[in-house]
């Protein structure tokens, strides 16, 4: 890729801003603890949504969907799923508020908050710390390599002959001026500057979305896809037939086990929904829900995150795909048995975006890697600082101490995340490993957590030490973890039972705090009557039947607003209408039945409590 002058002059300045902003704002950052993990909850929740929205707009991300997109079609909209990726929409109906109630820090925190203090749960505080420290080495990974293949595909300096470690040497690179400022900043640093990127990363968006839409004709784009891409409709089997245009994408859809499409939906929908009930994994996007002011705000900061999010990446996502379907086949047919779907987005941009914008997407795209490395970077020392150092070690450390150790275990944990990525050869395999393996393994006990009285701390800890344990090896195998997933949930939930039923009830007065504070629909019923002895007045959660219908509701809503702006691209407008009016119908209803009904806390929630 020939970067101009000017497409390089953006580039730098975007990285200095990005550099002065965590420098400017570290000295706030710094006053404390919880300034520097939280913000101070001082953060309002359309700011932590654009922040939230920029850290899921990766670059690792973005390339993968632009390769499922070229293969799949229409019927790619789906495939996301897999992380899910309607998580948030469980987020926002309900579990965003429960979240927020406990007023913790961090997911290990409110482990504390569930289970006490008893030797149980000082076991699920350690594994929850664990789990979530490879959580964050797994994503750093995963950006790393994300970041490595884009920036090695337009830097115009080639670092090295070695196509493999001219790209280790530009993520080296990246992730380097990326932890500066992260570092320096903690919250406010990533907030503030994921708010800026976000807008940069818009404007690419819609700006890539036009220029295939002015290049690419509904003509053009039909003879370079087999029949039925188009359409998001699906049976038992794909029935996408790439052998007359692309042979490789036969072969890559049998490799990624898609052409049971039906079986792959029960999969992904039955993974999915156990996965998004679990709540979110102690990662950045629970640090933005345990940041947000309220309740309440934490729940529109997740319904915001999709509002602005989906119809910007994906008009980018559909762009770039169309770009290359038409004008990159035959170099694709090329690479033979070599073929790299991972370089359609480097290939889409060199080609068809012009100087000047071509600098402004490329600085748009490095700040999706920037936002999510960020954000990922940030949550590692909440864990280490706030629930190891500060609890077991030096619990009356005074605020500076506990913020320069941060710095400290940010860089620690960048180092090693970049470490894992050389040894890691694709992103698709990264993903499924993190997905569903290593989410598998987490989703038994935090399912039950939310949702079983009698769930215990020692429960907890065996349940996520089986999953992990369990989750490690896969990386290393050939093992499908998306089709492992049931017997891998299975042995969780085993573990689970099976030791909660052997050991002790948590003390009733700990499970008693949470329930008045949290407020939980489930099976409760025991520590309720306890409750009402003492506060009569205190009711069950009667809402599951609403919050189940906005669930339904939220996740039609949701796949409406991807697929809107694929229509839009690919030029299909009656279909896009169509979309449209589902999005507005369906706001219209959580207007009413959800938004109208959020509440911080209960009303008969006793004063002390809230």
């Amino acid at each position: 890729m020939n970067l101009s002058p000017l497409d390089l002059s953006i580039i730098a300045g975007y990285l200095v801003m990005s550099l002065g902003i965590g420098f400017w704002i570290s000295k706030r950052a710094s006053r404390n603890i919880e300034g520097y993990f939280l913000g101070g909850n001082e953060l309002k929740w359309y700011y932590l949504g654009l922040s939230n929205a920029s850290g899921m707009f990766d670059i690792s991300g973005t390339m993968w969907m632009v390769y499922l997109l070229f293969i799949y079609g229409l019927k790619s909209i789906f495939i996301p799923w897999l992380w899910p990726a309607f998580n948030q929409i469980f987020m926002l109906v309900f579990l965003s508020i429960w979240l927020r109630r406990s007023g913790v820090m961090t997911g290990a925190e409110w482990i504390r908050f569930r289970f006490g203090d008893s030797q149980g749960a000082k076991l699920s505080h350690i594994i929850v710390v664990v789990f979530a420290l490879v959580n964050v080495l797994g994503f750093l990974a995963y950006s790393f390599i994300g970041i490595g293949k884009f920036s090695a595909g337009f830097m115009p300096w080639q670092l090295s002959s070695d196509p493999h470690l001219n790209e280790v040497y530009y993520g080296l690179i990246l992730t380097f001026i990326t932890m500066l400022y992260v570092v320096k900043g903690g919250m406010y640093s990533v907030v503030i500057t994921e708010v800026v990127q976000f807008f940069i990363m818009t404007i690419a968006c819609v700006a890539i979305g036009i220029i295939a839409m002015q290049q690419v004709s509904p003509e053009m784009l039909a003879k370079a896809v087999p029949e039925g891409w188009d359409e998001i409709q699906f049976g038992w089997s794909l029935n996408l037939d790439w052998a007359a245009i692309l042979p490789s994408a036969n072969t890559k859809i049998e490799q990624d086990g898609y052409s049971m499409f039906g079986i792959f939906m029960m999969l992904v929908i039955f993974k999915g929904v156990l996965q998004s009930m679990a709540g979110p994994a102690p990662n950045y996007d629970m640090q933005r829900v345990l940041s947000a002011r309220s309740p309440t705000d934490a729940a529109k900061m997740s319904w915001f995150v999709s509002v602005v999010l989906l119809i910007p990446r994906y008009m980018m996502i559909t762009g770039l795909a169309i770009l290359a379907l038409v004008f990159f086949n035959d170099e694709l047919n090329g690479m033979g048995s070599d073929v790299d779907f991972e370089q359609i987005l480097p290939f889409a941009l060199a080609n068809y975006i012009p100087s000047g914008l071509l600098g402004l997407v490329l600085a748009g795209l490095l700040a999706t890697f920037m936002s999510t490395f960020a954000a990922t970077t940030n949550a590692a020392p909440a864990y280490v600082v706030n629930d190891i150092y500060k609890r077991y070690i030096n619990p009356n450390a005074a605020d500076k101490t506990y913020v320069y150790l941060s710095y400290i275990v940010s860089i620690v944990f960048v180092v090693l995340g970049t470490t894992i990525g050389l040894f890691i050869p694709t992103l698709n395999g990264l993903i499924m490993w993190i997905v569903s393996a290593l989410y598998g393994g987490y989703t038994a006990a935090n399912v039950l957590k939310w949702y079983w009285w009698r769930f215990n701390g020692y429960g907890y800890f065996y349940g996520m030490l089986t999953g992990i344990v369990a989750a490690l090896p896969m990386m290393f195998t050939d093992i499908s973890p998306l089709n492992a997933f049931p017997a891998l949930f299975l042995l969780c939930l085993i573990g689970c039972v099976m030791a909660t039923l052997l050991t002790p009830a948590d003390d009733m007065q700990v499970l008693k705090t949470f329930y008045l504070k949290t407020r939980p629909w489930g099976w409760w019923t025991p520590v309720l009557l306890e409750i009402q002895r003492d506060y009569p007045e205190v009711q069950a959660n009667h809402h599951f039947k609403r919050d189940m219908a906005n669930v339904v509701v939220g996740i039609i809503w949701h796949s409406a607003l991807i697929a809107a702006p694929i229509f839009l691209v690919i030029q299909q407008f009656v279909p896009m209408t169509v979309a449209l009016g589902v999005v507005i119908v369906c706001s219209i209803f959580l207007k009413v039945y959800w938004w109208n009904t959020l509440e911080d806390y209960p009303s008969d929630m006793p004063v002390g409590f809230r």
